[in-house]
């Protein structure tokens, strides 16, 4: 949300108020110490119209030169001048107009001390309002400024996170193909099918930072019937969906990663079938998605670890929730478990 502006309609409107009070207040002060009426008023408007314009003087100075280290000494300086100047464009206006009347010229003169000292407060309080107001407008520019970047920067690695988990399941797609072209050109025609829809849905998705769960499933849907064509019997998977989940939010393109690291434990060290089970649900308002692989530890001591897929998962979570709790694994005796927890932006 931007600062007011000193120089809008809200800030004139003011300004101008906080005269006319002020004048209409000097004015029976006079009045009140024997000054005739007319020139009580005559007093007032020059005294005041002039005090304006140098408390305007203040406001446009400061659009254009913001003090630092000599902030201090610039208020003093600059109120102490600006009062004296205030004070002897006064005097001698007032003595242009009235210098017959000796009273008054007397009067006048003994109160110089007293409006010198007002010129001053009012003087050093605009300066002062305006060296705040100033300062407060540059540190929230400087900090939506430093917003922006960290958003763009944080912008620009999540989609490098997201380029990066492509080549690896092309490439294992291109070479698929290739060993099925010679021996099985009809799986082969099926699977370039299959990979040109997967891959068409995945650069609409580059544009999208979230997706229901629901849009996210039928792409994953996609890229199992991709694998399942690599891997043939072996490959089996299991979906239990909680139905208050299809219309939650997540990330756009979150669970494939996950779902390729599943496949990658559990068919890579077995020749026997394997079915991968896929849990999505509405834990406490947040959406809970659990992809479990059979796993043999003994077997798997290759691809021990978190792996390239799940570490850009959790680091994507952070930069969008700031957590690092929202992704875990678990080994059982039998089992590879990831459960990601994806928490709903509200409005």
């Amino acid at each position: 949300m931007a600062a007011p502006s000193l120089s809008g309609k809200g800030f004139t409107v003011a300004f101008t108020i906080w005269w006319a009070v002020w004048t209409i207040m000097h004015t029976v002060v006079l009045i009140d110490f024997g000054v005739p009426h007319f020139t009580a008023i005559a007093d007032s408007m020059v005294s005041n119209c002039l005090l304006a314009m140098s408390c305007l003087l203040i406001t446009n100075n400061m659009r254009y030169y913001l003090p630092r280290r000599e902030k201090y000494w610039y208020v003093l300086v600059v109120s102490l001048g600006l009062s004296a100047l205030w004070l002897l464009a006064t005097r001698t206006l007032l003595w242009l107009f009235y210098k017959q009347d000796t009273v008054y010229m007397m009067q006048l003169s003994n109160s110089s001390n007293i409006r010198y000292a007002i010129a001053f407060l009012i003087n050093g309080s605009m300066t002062m309002m305006n060296l705040l107001w100033q300062t407060q407008k540059q540190q929230q520019e400087s900090d939506e400024r430093k917003a922006e970047t960290e958003r763009l920067a944080k912008e620009a690695e999540l989609f490098k996170l997201r380029q990066q988990l492509q080549p690896h399941f092309l490439f294992n797609s291109l070479n698929s193909i290739s060993a099925l072209t010679g021996t099985q050109p009809e799986k082969a025609r099926h699977m370039i099918q299959q990979l040109s829809d997967f891959l068409r849905g995945t650069l609409k998705k580059e544009e999208l930072q979230w997706s229901t769960l629901e849009e996210e499933l039928q792409s994953l849907q996609l890229y199992l019937d991709i694998e399942k064509v690599r891997f043939g019997y072996r490959l089996q998977t299991e979906t239990i969906l909680d139905g208050q989940a299809l219309h939650m939010k997540l990330p756009a393109m979150l669970l494939q990663p996950i779902v390729e690291n599943a496949i990658k434990f559990g068919l890579y060290d077995t020749i026997g079938q394997v079915t991968i089970v896929i849990d999505a649900r509405n834990s406490n308002g947040n959406l809970e998605v659990t992809v479990q692989n059979p796993f043999d530890a003994a077997t798997a001591q290759p691809l021990h670890g978190t792996g390239f897929g799940l570490a850009s998962i959790k680091r994507r979570l952070f930069l969008l929730f700031a957590r690092q709790d929202l992704l875990h694994t678990t080994t059982t005796a039998e089992h590879f478990i990831t459960t990601v927890t994806i928490p709903q932006l509200k409005g």
